[in-house]
C-alpha cells in the first residue's frame, strides 16, 4: 500500500507541476501578444504622426494644417478641402452597403492607392504591409464605432458582359434623367446642374457634383468601381445609395451611361 501511496503522490507533484508550468506559459504568451500589440500600436502611431497628422489633425479630427489653409475653386466657389474627420466613423470609399463601416481591406486600398483628384497620395511603395496594417489599426482607434460595430459583408460585384454596349447606354441616359442625376450633375455630366450649388454634406460643408468628363472618379474608374459607387453612396455626402431604388441589371446600364461621359467607351 506504501508504493501505492507513493506513486499516488509522485502523479498529483507532477500534475501540479505541469499545471504550474502551463499557466508560465501561458502568461508569457499573453506578455509576448501584449508586447506584440503595443508595438504595433506605436508603430501605427509613429506613421501616422510622420505621415497623416499634417492633414487628418493630432486627434484624427481632420484639423490639420492643410486642412485648414488650403482652398480649391470649382464653378466660381472657394472650398476647403477638408481631410477626412476619422473620429466619426463615416467613410465614402467604401466596398460595404451605405452606413456601414468599411472594411479592411478598403482602409488597406486608400493607403495603398491614395484618392484620384485629392490631396490624399498613394503609399504602396512607401510602406511595408506591416507599416500599413499598423497605421489603419491605429486610425480605427480614433471612432468608437470601431469597437461597437463590425463592417458589413461587402457588396457582390458581377460585372455583365454588355456593360457599356450601345443598347446599355443608352438604357442608362435614360435612368440618368428618370433618377434625376442631372439635377446634380448637370445634363453634360460636368456637374453643373441646377442644384449644384445647394449640395452640402452633413457637416453643412459645401460640396461639388462630380464631373464625369473629367473621366477620374475619386474611387477609381474601372465599370467595377463605379457600380460600387452607384451600390454603396458616398456617405456622409449627396450622393446616395441607389442599391434599394434601383435594381442590379439597372445600375448596370447607369454605369455604362456615365462610362460614356467619362470617355470610357464609345
Amino acid at each position: 500500500m506504501e508504493g501505492f501511496s507513493d506513486k499516488r503522490v509522485v502523479r498529483n507533484v507532477a500534475r501540479t507541476c505541469l499545471t504550474f508550468l502551463l499557466m508560465i506559459l501561458m502568461a508569457a504568451l499573453n506578455r509576448t501578444n501584449a508586447y506584440s500589440e503595443d508595438g504595433d500600436s506605436a508603430l501605427g502611431k509613429k506613421i501616422y504622426e510622420e505621415r497623416c497628422q499634417i492633414c487628418h489633425g493630432t486627434n484624427g479630427d481632420g484639423k490639420g494644417l492643410v486642412g485648414i489653409i488650403k482652398k480649391s475653386e470649382k464653378s466660381g466657389r472657394v472650398l476647403d478641402v477638408r481631410p477626412r474627420d476619422f473620429t466619426t466613423g463615416v467613410f465614402r470609399f467604401r466596398s460595404t452597403p451605405t452606413g456601414c463601416l468599411p472594411s479592411e481591406l478598403d482602409l488597406m486600398r486608400l493607403v495603398d492607392v491614395g484618392i484620384t483628384k485629392s490631396f490624399m497620395p498613394p503609399h504602396k511603395d512607401e510602406l511595408s504591409m506591416d507599416e500599413k496594417k499598423a497605421v489603419v489599426a491605429y486610425i480605427k482607434t480614433f471612432s468608437e464605432r470601431w469597437k461597437d460595430e463590425e463592417p458589413c459583408d461587402p457588396i457582390a460585384v458581377n460585372k455583365p458582359g454588355w456593360v457599356g454596349s450601345r443598347t446599355s447606354v443608352e438604357k442608362g441616359l435614360k435612368i440618368y434623367k428618370d433618377m434625376k442625376c442631372w439635377e446634380c450633375h448637370g445634363d453634360d455630366g460636368k456637374g453643373k446642374g441646377p442644384k449644384s450649388n445647394e449640395i452640402k454634406d452633413d457637416w453643412g460643408n459645401a460640396i461639388p457634383p462630380f464631373n464625369f468628363t473629367t473621366g477620374a472618379l475619386k474611387r477609381g474608374t474601372t465599370p467595377e468601381d463605379v457600380y460600387i459607387t452607384f451600390t454603396a453612396g458616398l456617405d456622409g455626402t449627396g450622393m446616395p445609395s441607389y442599391e434599394d431604388s434601383l435594381d442590379e441589371e439597372n445600375r448596370w446600364h447607369l454605369v455604362s451611361y456615365t462610362l460614356k461621359l467619362m470617355g470610357a467607351v464609345k
